[in-house]
């Protein structure tokens, strides 16, 4: 008589094991994806967000749910804006500084768990005293609205120092 659950373990067991190693792998891998080209400004503008609902961006068109986000009108000088950026940038875990300029700054946010790197950007317009931004996901196609979160609370952090 052949005992049935030590067949099924046994049928099992592997499989476990290997989806372990398909996770273990993934983290060591660390989904970062490649540095995208083209970021900054072009023409006065951040680049538009791809088809895919994984990035939002004040430069997109108002009509558009998935991906228009509304820049933020700021008061005091631009310099002591991007110093409170800076701070709450900093403040972020899996957080660094990629490129500062006096008017931009690209920050790459690395997720905990997976290491995906998502890209994120800012751009002041302090003739017209708006802080304009672009937040996108290298890989994937959904971001489960991180990237849209994201935006929200370093915002509302700038909202407040104001």
């Amino acid at each position: 008589m052949v005992n049935k659950s030590k067949t099924k373990l046994s049928r099992t067991f592997p499989t476990t094991l290997g989806m372990i190693f398909i996770f273990l792998l993934c983290l060591l891998v660390q989904c970062t994806g490649t540095r995208p080209d083209g970021l900054g400004l072009r023409q006065g503008k951040l680049i538009p967000c791809p088809s895919s609902p994984n990035c939002v961006g004040s430069f997109e068109n108002e009509k558009d749910e998935t991906h228009y986000f509304p820049s933020y009108l700021y008061k005091k000088p631009m310099k002591d804006l991007l110093t409170d950026l800076k701070q709450i940038v900093a403040s972020r875990p899996r957080t660094a500084i990629i490129k500062e300029e006096p008017n931009y700054l690209y920050i790459e946010n690395t997720s905990f768990l997976m290491r995906y790197v998502d890209d994120l950007e800012f751009y002041a317009d302090d003739a017209k005293k708006t802080l304009h931004f672009r937040s996108a996901s290298r890989l994937g196609k959904s971001d489960l609205g991180v990237n849209r979160k994201r935006v929200t609370e370093i915002l509302e952090k700038l909202k407040e120092m104001e």
